[in-house]
């Protein structure tokens, strides 16, 4: 029996895995695959920027390959600029609002420019192309939020795996899979699947703008790397959506339902995993908070610290709570901060969440940070600021396990009401444990399913029975435009051939009446 179900597994030779991670909190992610695919025994090589604070050097993991470029997307850069969008976002106004988008696309533009700079730089690096290519890998896996994993993937002929949920365009989803407005909120949109007449209005427009902008001022840079690199007749899109698997870092759990492609595999929380024990010293604080329980707070990598009065508001409503507080932050102490508060540089939020006494999660409503407490089933109070968090925790909120603390207008009381409605309110934690339930019961792990299909990918050389070239027709093709118009253009001719039938013989018809009257 035993040799029997040992025939019907999958023999995977150990294969040489290209990695192309995106920095920040995209490579926490991808190092998790890294780690997993090391242990079955792949040869992994990651591509970093030479002064990256995120991706190490030197890991028991991965092989690195440093770029020769340096001025990349630095900690200081990164925290100045949350800094900043912070310090518009408690103006509150109209005009604040205007400006943290004129902002955002600045930066976006500046980062873009800078991963121009590094592509370019990348490929006119011979001696490491070369090289790249002699190591004959056997697949790239990349992060579609930046370009380059993509267009090396396609420069070396490789098969390419997508550890995805944001494209430089829009939400993975957007990129490949039908995506009708009236029920899908377009990226990052504080919209549910079931929108009124004015948020489709809405949701359409706000579609459509982005949609404008990235034709004007990023497509055309992309479509000429595509074509100095890879040759005429290639596009951005075309090459985004060449690839062969997108392993997605979301699932039905977190996001509305909505159509969906072969070549898309939903690994959500794969990341998650069953807590470990806390430190002595951590483990004395959580049991010392009795049966009131405990409160995580953690904002995530791009916000370890607030403006001072956001922060003396949070530590005075906290100091009020019967629970412990444990609160990841490197700002300035608060003066308010409570004896039950104990404030860290650095938690263990996944081992924290899991732990039977926590009772809310405070997070800024980061991907991550949101299918962990889905995972351990925890409540959620959602501060979301800036990119995809406010929709994530509108996704939380409709699913009636999250209330949202408006940072703009946010003091001492409104957040301790808050705080006390997601405590006090037993609807919150039982949907989240519903949630919990639901996204464990599945026959297998997410990450083992990560695993099995970058595996699939290996053995067969690419996954090209699994995704459409719808992407190669025209706009006009792919909606069925011509088809219409051709079946209009029929329908009214056979209604005009129709009419004029029958007006002939109506005139045929008089002309006899008419000639009959006369005789």
């Amino acid at each position: 029996m035993l040799t029997l179900l040992l025939t019907t597994v999958p023999v995977v030779r150990s294969g040489k895995v290209l990695v192309f991670p995106v920095p920040g909190s995209h490579w926490i992610n991808m190092n998790i695959l890294v780690e997993a695919l090391h242990a079955k025994g792949h040869e992994v090589t990651v591509i970093r920027i030479a002064d990256s604070w995120y991706i190490k050097e030197f890991s028991p993991h991965y092989t690195s390959v440093n770029l020769k470029f340096e001025g990349g997307f630095s900690e200081e850069l990164l925290e100045t600029f949350t800094s900043r969008l912070m310090g518009i976002m408690r103006e509150g106004s109209i005009w604040a609002r205007l400006k943290l988008d004129i902002i955002m696309w600045k930066s976006f533009l500046g980062m873009l420019e800078v991963e121009n700079k590094i592509i370019i730089n990348m490929f006119e690096d011979q001696q490491l192309m070369q090289s790249l290519k002699d190591s004959k890998y056997d697949l790239i896996l990349t992060d579609p939020a930046m370009f380059g994993g993509v267009l090396l993937g396609h420069y070396l002929k490789l098969p390419i795996v997508f550890n995805v949920r944001w494209t430089v365009y829009s939400e993975a989803h957007f990129v490949i899979a039908p995506s009708p407005l009236s029920y899908i909120p377009a990226s990052m949109m504080e919209l549910s699947d079931r929108m009124t007449f004015l948020e489709r209005v809405k949701n359409v427009v706000m579609y459509i703008i982005p949609e404008i902008q990235l034709a004007i001022m990023i497509t055309p840079n992309y479509n000429a790397l595509c074509k100095r690199f890879i040759g005429p007749g290639t596009s951005y899109f075309s090459l985004l959506q060449g690839a062969d698997l997108w392993l997605h870092r979301a699932d039905f759990i977190f996001e509305f339902p909505r159509p969906t492609m072969p070549n898309i595999v939903y690994i959500g929380g794969f990341q998650c995993k069953p807590s470990k024990p806390l430190l002595q010293d951590l483990e004395d604080f959580v049991q010392s908070s009795v049966e009131h329980g405990v409160i995580i707070m953690s904002l995530g990598t791009l916000f370890g610290q607030l403006p001072d009065d956001v922060a003396e508001a949070i530590a005075e409503a906290f100091a009020e709570l019967p629970q412990k507080i444990i609160w990841r932050y490197k700002g300035k102490r608060p003066s308010a901060l409570g004896n039950n508060t104990l404030m860290m540089d650095w938690i263990p939020q996944n081992d924290l969440l899991g732990h039977p006494k926590t009772r809310a999660f405070v997070t800024h409503g980061g991907t991550n940070g949101i299918q962990e407490a889905i995972y351990h089933g925890v409540p959620i109070i959602g501060f979301g600021l800036i990119f995809d968090q406010l929709s994530n925790l509108l996704n939380m909120r409709v699913k009636g396990v999250a209330k949202n603390v408006d940072f703009a207008t946010v003091d001492k009381d409104s957040f301790l009401k808050t705080v006390k409605e997601v405590l006090h309110e037993p609807s919150y934690r039982e949907n989240m444990q519903r949630l919990s339930r639901l996204h464990k019961d599945v026959p297998l792990k997410p990450l083992d399913k990560a695993i099995f299909w970058i595996e699939f990918v290996m053995r067969h050389k690419g996954a090209a029975h699994l995704h459409t070239d719808s992407y190669k027709m025209p706009w006009y093709s792919y909606h069925s435009v011509d088809v219409i118009l051709f079946l209009l253009s029929a329908v009214s001719l056979i209604i005009l051939i129709i009419y004029m039938v029958i007006k002939y013989f109506c005139c045929r018809i008089c002309m006899r009446k008419t000639k009959n009257k006369l005789q």
